[in-house]
């Protein structure tokens, strides 16, 4: 029996607030914030911010260890870096300029930064991101259909086993393998705990058309590492709030010495198509695998239909959590 032949399991639904951050975690939080201050087919700007939030097991109040800015601006109606900065500054970025947020991206920005990569900073995770970013931004454009001066154009080259939503036969998929248009967004709440408002980083709060990515990353020791992340894409929308379009939520316990996972699972939230779901049923595949080498592990094991492009991106910034848990130490013997 194939992935192709088990049931797909459902999208459970908008996850909603964020769980209140327990007492000694540490919680890392991104967005990347999509906008076209010139209208759509402009050039477009990304604001990343990203913070990682300390809490301490005594009810002392949180701490922040480490916070990053980012701001990319693209060449228009490309995905051609044009301009890229971060607060703190890095000189290495300027080797990012130029650079298209598409095929061997990641690799150009390991060469570049592998110092960030290595020790698996904020300002890494966001920059990680770009890619993905870069490419489904124009979802915020099939909400605003009269904010620019174009329509939203379905991709049409050939993505037939790119993932597992877009696997052989898939429901994603025409006749002529290119993808069918569909609306399975949800409509989500912001993403704070109202009891916990510290909760995340501040938050852009656009009002014009605006595509998201954000994620968050909860980190609690133990005699097991215990993980709690979730991730999710949305737009504003014109009548106010916003719809998303995917979101996964990620349950993973490692090993305190080792780093290797002992044990892994995703919930599928919201998903465009039937399919999509079918690549948290390959996720045992990854277990045993050291945390730090899940960035290069995932895209390897887990390739065309056997993974989700988004949940794979979810995946691999788990190898970030090594660097959450020594800050973690670090701060509880202080």
């Amino acid at each position: 029996m194939t992935i192709e032949d088990l049931p797909a399991p459902q999208p459970a639904g908008p996850l909603g607030p964020s769980p209140v951050r327990p007492p000694g975690s540490v919680r890392r939080t991104s967005t990347l914030d999509t906008r076209w201050p010139g209208g759509f087919g402009t050039g477009l700007h990304i604001d990343g911010r990203a913070r990682d939030l300390y809490t301490p097991a005594d009810g002392r109040p949180p701490l922040v260890v480490a916070e990053d800015r980012l701001r990319v601006r693209f060449t228009p109606a490309s995905r051609v870096i044009e301009e890229i900065e971060s607060t703190p500054a890095r000189s290495e970025l300027a080797l990012l300029t130029g650079a298209r947020c598409g095929g061997g991206f990641r690799t150009r920005l390991a060469q570049a930064l592998p110092r960030e990569r290595d020790t698996g900073t904020s300002l890494y995770l966001m920059l990680d991101d770009l890619a993905a970013v870069s490419l489904i931004a124009d979802f915020a454009e099939t909400r605003w259909p009269s904010a620019g001066p174009g329509t939203h154009r379905v991709a049409a080259r050939p993505q037939e086993g790119v993932c597992t939503g877009f696997m052989p036969g898939s429901s994603a998929l025409s006749p002529d393998h290119v993808r069918k248009g569909g609306d399975r967004t949800r409509r989500v709440v912001p993403l704070p705990h109202p009891d916990d408002p510290a909760g995340w980083h501040e938050l852009a709060a656009p009002t014009e058309p605006s595509m998201r990515r954000a994620r968050r990353i909860d980190v609690t020791p133990g005699e097991v590492i215990g993980v709690d992340a979730m991730f999710q894409d949305s737009a504003t929308v014109p009548e106010g709030g916003r719809r998303a379009v995917h979101e996964y939520r990620l349950h993973a316990t490692a090993h305190a010495r080792t780093g290797a996972l002992l044990t892994l699972r995703a919930e599928p939230r919201i998903l465009p198509y039937d399919e999509c779901p079918l690549a948290v049923l390959n996720l045992d595949r990854l277990l045993g695998t050291p945390l730090a080498d899940l960035r290069t592990t995932v895209p390897r094991v887990l390739r065309g239909t056997a993974g989700c492009t988004h949940l794979n991106d979810a995946l691999r910034a788990l190898a970030e959590v090594p660097t959450l848990v020594a800050a973690l130490h670090r701060r509880a013997q202080e």
